[in-house]
């Protein structure tokens, strides 16, 4: 049974920076995407980043790019989401996700953490 237990979030003062570890258990993500999402209050849950497990594959979301960046450490089964230069909008819940058909499917991921609270303070 997969697993995935994000960790990491926290309050931070704009233009800080956060890393998001994401411990995936249960068995081997050799063939799976990893992503991020995100949820604010009062908005639908919204993609972030995604990366292929093997590394050959990245997608980011626009407003992602340039100040966040999705790795793993396949030693560790873990995923991490750096975040730089925050700002008040990224203020949300962070979910890990994993989805066993690839980065063409992490849009809609069969596997989902518990999610991780980030506070950007202005």
């Amino acid at each position: 049974q997969v697993q995935l237990v994000e960790s990491g979030g926290g309050l931070v003062q704009t233009g800080g920076s956060l890393r998001l570890s994401c411990a995936a258990s249960g068995r081997s993500f050799i063939d799976y995407a990893m992503g991020w999402f995100r949820q604010a209050p009062g908005k639908e849950r919204e993609f972030v980043a995604a990366m292929t497990w093997s590394g050959n594959a990245f997608k980011y979301t626009d407003s992602a790019k340039g100040r966040f960046t999705i790795s793993r450490d396949v030693s560790k089964d873990t995923v991490y989401l750096q975040m730089d230069s925050l700002k008040p909008e990224d203020t949300a819940t962070y979910y890990c996700a994993a989805d066993g058909l690839g980065i063409a499917a992490i849009l809609a991921p069969n596997y989902w953490g518990q999610g991780t609270q980030v506070t950007v303070s202005s």
